[in-house]
């Protein structure tokens, strides 16, 4: 993979958050592309229940200052850095205080969804793709993790259509079975319809449950990773029936030859 660009987003990575099946992979894979002398950037959320002082965390003027239209309203974008320990992996964290200040990440205390979570999702993935622009860094691979960074896939293919950093971009998402009870907020698809996208590429929205945030993800996307040894049936369903690069579960302990080389047969081949 030397050389190549690869950009991670994801709505969890260690050490920042506690270890999961998403927020392990989403350190390891990067580590281990960055081991092959490629270049690679994560993108991950600033929840405010990450520890800035321990980690290090910055903020970087020069990104910063963009304000973002979600739903018909102007939300200003922050964007923080910090270094992982030892790896000399840089991560950028999407923050605003309205979004993200709060010390928990997706649920309450009770373990009910924030009613922004809809709101949230929409600001992480164009808040990424603001900040990859300001950077002027265009990657080979666009890998996805997490349901919060599910409508990345769906705005780079409509929404930045034109945008001529991505047209060589391919994207990767990667389907764990990490997810959530009920729906989000059932104005969602309104608000993705407001950015001017096609009322057909966003239906799966009008339930906005992870199985169809998922399936959206899916859909925009070049090539997908089974990231859980067992997911959820529709979805498993939904997979097999694809007619585009299918890697199979891999553990953390094996995963490396084997994505290696789907990124490079499988989804930059193409390209």
């Amino acid at each position: 993979m030397k050389d190549k660009r690869i950009l991670y987003v994801s709505s969890e990575v260690v050490p920042y958050l506690p270890e999961t099946e998403i927020s392990s992979m989403s350190f390891e894979a990067p580590r281990m592309v960055n081991k092959q002398g490629g270049q690679i950037r994560i993108f991950m959320p600033r929840f405010g229940n990450i520890n800035e002082r321990r980690h290090q965390l910055h903020e970087v003027i020069r990104l910063s200052g963009i304000n973002l239209v979600i739903n018909d309203l102007d939300m200003p974008l922050i964007i923080k850095v910090a270094s992982i320990p030892k790896e000399r992996i840089q991560v950028y964290f999407i923050d605003n205080e309205e979004y993200f200040k709060r010390k928990a990440t997706l649920t309450d205390e009770d373990g009910k969804l924030f009613p922004d979570n809809d709101e949230r999702a929409i600001f992480f993935a164009k808040g990424v793709i603001e900040t990859v622009k300001k950077l002027n860094w265009a990657p080979d691979i666009i890998h996805v993790n997490g349901w919060l960074a599910s409508l990345l896939p769906l705005y780079l293919k409509e929404f930045y259509k034109t945008e001529p950093l991505f047209t060589e971009s391919k994207i990767v998402t990667s389907v764990y079975n990490q997810n959530f009870e009920g729906t989000l907020d059932k104005g969602m698809v309104d608000k993705v319809k407001f950015d001017g996208i096609d009322e057909e590429a966003i239906k799966p929205l009008q339930k906005p449950d992870y199985i169809n945030l998922m399936k959206i993800a899916i859909d925009n996307s070049d090539a997908i990773i089974r990231g859980s040894q067992e997911l959820p049936k529709e979805l498993d369903g939904y997979i097999n029936e694809l007619d585009k690069p299918v890697l199979d579960f891999h553990s953390i302990e094996e995963f490396a030859d084997p994505y290696t080389e789907f990124y490079k047969e499988a989804v930059l081949k193409n390209s």
